[in-house]
């Protein structure tokens, strides 16, 4: 005789991990769409995985294409072991150049990282496909420059499973690679852009001696800078010419599972972790209602998860947003006034007092939110000078708002904007999402008594 019945089990409060199985490659079928997170460190990868990713990536000891965002073989194990509660993978990143001398401690790092459940390593150098490496899927890093199909048939003929394809491409241009390739098709749909092609900057290493493709990118494209003719005449002042918008594919993520696009990628190894928990949450509530009406498509991962707060990535740090060329080529891609991240607009000041404004506005405010304003001269202001200030609302009562600190440079007029919500940051400091499996209990008759199993329902027993 047996039962089943279904509970939801939250595997990420296992007190005991099953024995580990022989480690094997994975290679997901084309219907699955995987949803891949930046971590930071293990704790926001595990974070991650809550609110909804199927996969994250993580840089390791060294050769990560963000210097700082290193983390131990230990942490990396910490996180693969979570992530496989849940079917997630976890992606190694060893994207930088290497110099030859480096190789070796290159292919003893891959070893390690594969020995700690590393699901695969994200590579630029094909220098390492000439060492002893573990059987661990490669993955081609965008900084290789992915835009064309014969460099993509050149990658899987070599040995790689999966591409992250340059930011760059439009939808005519990867369903013309997908044409040509069986492997899975990687892009970047939220984040930074650079101004470069990937992988092609040099413009740190020449105004620095810090190379972008090394891992040190100075981030000089968002620098101000004046642009002069040859004969001299200024015709831009104190602009941040280089700066691009970020990148937001909302919109489009449909249009890029029919092209061929099977792991939907969010920038952001440096960001914080309301980043990484907002703009998760967002785009797996985006991709779950997809395949909600589009069964032929499935996660890669396992759970369901639930949060505690609406995901909005316009509350999270941006520079403003554009699909950049996924629609073919277009004018508005930069945000030329400020690199910073600049909010959404709340309202107009409409009085200034002693220690308090009032602002024409239909926003609720909180008491701590962060609001900036360009200075009404901003245009004329020198590359020394900052264009956009900041402030804190000390106290918030209304319209009416409480500065401890008055800028000196507001005046009414001025346009607002919010660029933290205090409630909303609130929200997202505390544990703001779950992520459970569903869980088949069955009892029966065994020659010894009654015996009660449980499992997921891909078969996986449970401790």
């Amino acid at each position: 005789m047996s039962t089943t019945g279904v509970e939801l089990f939250d595997p990420g409060q296992q007190t005991q991990a099953p024995a580990a199985a022989p480690k094997q490659m994975v290679q997901l079928a084309d219907n699955k769409l995987e949803l891949m997170a930046p971590a930071k460190n293990a704790d926001f990868g595990i974070e991650a995985i809550r609110h909804g990713a199927d996969a994250v990536y993580i840089g390791g000891p060294a050769f990560g294409a963000r210097h700082t965002a290193g983390n131990s073989i230990e942490d990396i194990t910490r996180l693969c072991e979570f992530a496989h509660k849940y079917h997630a993978q976890v992606f190694v990143t060893i994207n930088t150049i290497l110099l030859d001398d480096e190789l070796e401690e290159a292919r003893r790092l891959i070893w390690a990282v594969y020995e700690a459940g590393a699901d695969a390593i994200i590579v630029q150098d094909l220098g390492l496909l000439e060492l002893d490496l573990p059987p661990i899927a490669l993955h081609a890093s965008t900084q290789m420059d992915n835009r064309v199909p014969a460099k993509v048939a050149f990658l899987e003929h070599v040995g790689f499973s999966q591409v992250v394809l340059a930011r760059e491409l439009s939808l005519s241009q990867i369903r013309a690679v997908a044409a040509e390739t069986k492997m899975r098709l990687e892009f970047f749909i939220h984040g930074a852009l650079c101004v470069a092609y990937s992988g092609q900057c040099y413009i740190s290493e020449a105004y620095t001696d810090r190379s972008a493709n090394r891992g040190e990118c100075s981030q000089q494209c968002r620098m101000p800078g004046n642009l002069k003719t040859r004969q001299g005449d200024i015709i831009a002042s104190n602009d941040h010419m280089l700066s691009l918008k970020d990148n937001n594919q909302t919109d489009n993520l449909e249009a890029l599972i029919d092209a061929g696009i099977r792991s939907f990628k969010i920038e952001g190894r440096l960001k914080d972790l309301s980043y990484v928990k907002n703009v998760t949450a967002h785009y797996r509530q985006q991709l779950d209602a997809i395949m909600a009406r589009r069964p032929e498509f499935e996660p890669s991962s396992h759970g369901r998860c639930s949060y505690s707060f609406t995901p909005d990535p316009d509350k999270s740090f941006n520079r403003g947003k554009t699909d950049y060329f996924v629609n073919e080529r277009k004018a508005d891609i930069g945000d030329f006034r400020t690199p910073k991240y600049l909010g959404i607009e709340v309202g107009k000041v409409s009085k200034i007092g002693k220690d308090f404004i009032q602002v024409d506005s239909d926003t609720e405010f909180h008491n701590g939110d962060g609001l900036g304003f360009f200075a009404a001269n901003y245009q004329k202001a020198r590359l020394s000078d900052d264009k956009l200030t900041g402030f804190r609302v000390n106290r918030a009562e209304g319209n009416t708002l409480y500065l401890k600190n008055m800028p000196k440079d507001l005046y009414v007029g001025a346009t607002l904007y919010r660029n933290k919500d205090q409630a909303f940051e609130a929200l997202l400091a505390k544990e703001s999402a779950e992520r459970t499996l569903l869980v088949d209990f069955s009892l029966s008759n065994t020659q010894t008594g009654l015996a009660l199993t449980a499992a997921d329902r891909h078969g996986r027993g449970l401790y």
